[in-house]
């Protein structure tokens, strides 16, 4: 038997194993929508603190994560600095949005922003610039998995069909069980790639350098310039810095954030979490040591996808036997999987509850509204599919511009918890103005400075915000207790 044939048997079973569990987490509540969106609004610390965690770390952490480090060096560390600002979104955040959840039958961020405001069209543009925003991630997601079973099976089975042999149990058990399954799956998926992660993280250096002192004494000698700042390929503290922003800023505002926080059976458990999320956070500290451990490895013979470099370095340079390469595959997919278990579920109920429910569904029943929902999951991640078949060139990179696109709801957000005076025109303009800004800088010109593109298009934001506001009415801004 082929070493390809025992690492598809591994990871068919294991994708077997997660698509059981997701269907047999269908509960009664899945068949109404605030069971099949909110998990009744149950959810207890355990199930939160693996919801939340896998809500982050995704695809990105095994690929993108270790390939920034091994491409860049130190610059890679600004996914550990904004992470360990997290827990203060959580802490702040995640209590009031699920009061407000609670009192008012809020299910989507999106609700919230409407109801606020007092204008469902604001709420559209909000979950429009939710779903733009949560298609890249996605697609992370599934890019992700195709390339993970294309390395790990020396090309047994392709990009495409591993991307799509996994997504199809994403959508089969995200279309069936909504949220119930997604907790109890990525329960299993979580605790899947930490031991995954601590095991490669640890494991490859020693076989490589003898640990990890000894690998970063040898970089010290022979590539000092990944071990500081600017790092090999010269991110200036100004990029970094608006990197560590945007994505602080952004992570707080991503819709399947709020909707989690709507599921939480008290504000008591979301800041138990709070508390021990940095645990969580310790599964890219090993995934980061494997993207330095390829630098000297790789020095005469570059990768030229940095992503793959924790793929070449299990399946071509250690000598780990199949069944470790399958548990590998498996653990890499479990970080996918659940992230994008999480993005198309949170995308498809802001599709059909926040851009469709206003217009074409404006009187539909609970069960149609449950449908529709189930329905865009599949639109939902089909169109992330087709876009992953592009094969884009960094996970990192579609990371960052997903960011800069969700940051640009912070002050609508913020606005509609704990600054009433904002009113609705100023935000939305701060909004739309600051999505352009972004847009341009990212696509079309050079984002000045080399700076985040996101940073500057919530300058640009902010600006509009205020002058608009102060045009209206003087602006006042008394904290709401």
């Amino acid at each position: 038997m082929s070493d390809s044939v025992v690492v598809m048997g591994i990871t068919l079973a294991y994708l077997a194993v997660v698509l059981w569990v997701g269907i047999r987490a269908r509960g009664q509540g899945s068949s109404n929508l605030e069971g099949y969106v909110a998990g009744g609004r149950h959810i207890g610390v355990v199930i939160l603190f693996f919801i939340l965690g896998a809500e982050i770390f995704s695809a990105f952490s095994f690929l993108g994560g270790p390939g920034w480090a091994y491409d860049r060096g130190a610059p890679a560390f600004y996914i550990l600095a904004y992470l360990g600002l997290a827990p203060i979104t959580i802490w702040a955040l995640g209590p009031k949005v699920a009061s407000l959840g609670r009192e008012k039958g809020y299910l989507t961020q999106g609700d919230l922003i409407a109801d606020h405001y007092d204008s469902r069209p604001l709420g559209v543009l909000a979950g429009v610039i939710g779903v733009l925003a949560m298609v890249p991630y996605l697609t992370i997601q599934i890019a992700g998995a195709g390339l993970l079973f294309q390395a790990a099976t020396d090309g047994l089975v392709p990009f495409w069909l591993g991307a799509l042999l996994a997504f199809l149990v994403v959508a089969v058990y995200v279309f069936t069980s909504g949220l119930n399954g997604i907790g109890w799956t990525n329960l299993l998926q979580g605790i899947m790639m930490i031991v995954i992660a601590w095991f490669l993280g640890l494991a490859i250096p020693q076989h490589l350098y003898g640990g990890v002192g000894e690998m970063f004494q040898r970089l010290a000698l022979e590539a000092p310039e990944y071990l500081t700042m600017p790092g090999a390929k010269a991110m200036s503290w100004g990029a970094f810095s608006t990197a560590v922003l945007v994505s602080a800023f952004g992570g707080s505002m991503w819709p399947h954030l709020f909707m989690k926080f709507y599921s939480a059976d008290s504000g008591q458990s979301l800041r138990k979490v709070s508390v021990f999320y940095p645990l969580y956070a310790y599964l890219l500290i090993p995934l980061l040591l494997i993207g330095f451990a390829g630098i000297l490895v790789f020095a005469e013979a570059p990768l030229d996808r940095p992503d793959r470099v924790l793929l070449e370095l299990v399946v071509n340079v250690s000598d780990f036997p199949a069944w470790v390469i399958g548990l590998m595959l498996s653990g890499a997919l479990a970080a996918a999987m659940s992230t994008g278990a999480n993005l198309a579920h949170t995308a498809a109920v802001i599709m059909a509850r926040d851009v469709l429910g206003p217009s074409l569904l404006r009187d539909a029943t609970d069960a149609r509204m449950v449908f529709t929902t189930k329905v865009c999951v599949l639109v939902v991640s089909l169109v992330a599919y087709v876009c992953a078949l592009v094969n884009p060139a960094s996970l990192v990179t579609l990371l960052l511009g997903a960011y800069g696109m969700i940051v640009q709801l912070s002050p609508m957000v913020l606005g509609a918890l704990f600054l009433p005076a904002l009113t609705r025109r100023a935000v939305s303009m701060g909004a739309l103005v600051g999505s352009l800004v972004f847009l341009t800088c990212q696509f079309l010109v050079a984002s000045p400075l080399g700076w985040h593109a996101g940073f500057w298009g919530i300058v640009a934001n902010v600006a509009v915000l205020l002058l608009w506001q102060t045009r209206i009415e003087k602006i006042s801004v008394t904290p709401v207790a």
